[in-house]
């Protein structure tokens, strides 16, 4: 069984990029979806159904769409692409940024979701209170709701780590398989059923993610239930 753990230099970057890439999509993506997940949850505006829609379209559509979309938009030839790249030499297409910004896009739905259901959940009358004595609706927000919805923050984000763990679709059309640079957990898998004598590689990586994957929900749940029950005590 010694051959599960014999990972070669490669098959280490890609364990290692896969991690570093779903790490900055979920950390990159949190203060959007808190913002997003609080206007749904609470704000009356026109077009509600409509954000509601493409805030959740990535998890109908198909994930190569949806990197094709962001070629589109975020490629060196994309208007966002273009602009970025020559303004702030940021440049996505075919590199390690570019996976970690598909992956944001495709776990960006779950952590809506999660933090939009903590939010309905918050009993307004708490947040009612804290505004009688004076507190405006930020600080109002920042002292009584945020404290409220950090398990759904917390289960959101890790459920936003496992989904760019383990995407695929999105982050190959997008930034293509390249071999310490943009080719992840999944891609490099990939790679290995497409070669002769690739599927002890394959099967090497395919455990890592599991476990890795299994890591996540486990603790997004321990995590979660801890604060809950600490706001209890408190």
């Amino acid at each position: 069984m010694n051959w599960l753990l014999d990972l070669t230099p490669d098959e280490w970057n890609a364990v290692r990029l896969s991690i570093k890439v779903a790490t900055v999509a979920m950390l990159a993506s949190v203060p959007p979806a808190i913002f997003i997940a609080y206007a749904l949850a609470r704000w009356r505006f026109w077009g509600k159904t409509m954000v509601n829609g493409l805030v959740h379209l990535p998890l109908v559509l198909p994930p190569v769409v949806t990197g094709y979309l962001l070629l589109l938009a975020f490629g060196r030839r994309g208007p966002a692409g273009a602009f970025l790249a020559e303004h702030f030499g940021i440049v996505f297409s075919f590199r390690w940024t570019g996976a970690a910004l598909a992956c944001a896009v495709m776990g960006f739905p779950l952590m809506v979701r999660a933090i939009r259901l903590s939010i309905e959940s918050v009993d307004r009358k708490l947040e009612a209170a804290a505004g009688t004595l004076g507190a405006n609706p930020l600080w109002v927000f920042t002292i009584v709701t945020l404290p409220l919805i950090l398990p759904g923050i917390i289960a959101g984000a890790i459920l936003s780590f496992a989904k760019a763990m383990g995407e695929f679709g999105a982050t190959i059309t997008f930034v293509s398989n390249i071999p310490g640079e943009t080719q992840t957990l999944p891609s490099a898998i990939y790679t290995f059923t497409q070669v002769p004598g690739g599927d002890e590689g394959a099967l090497r990586l395919t455990l890592i993610s599991i476990v890795i994957s299994m890591l996540a929900l486990v603790a997004s749940e321990v995590l979660a239930r801890r604060v809950g029950k600490r706001m209890d005590i408190e």
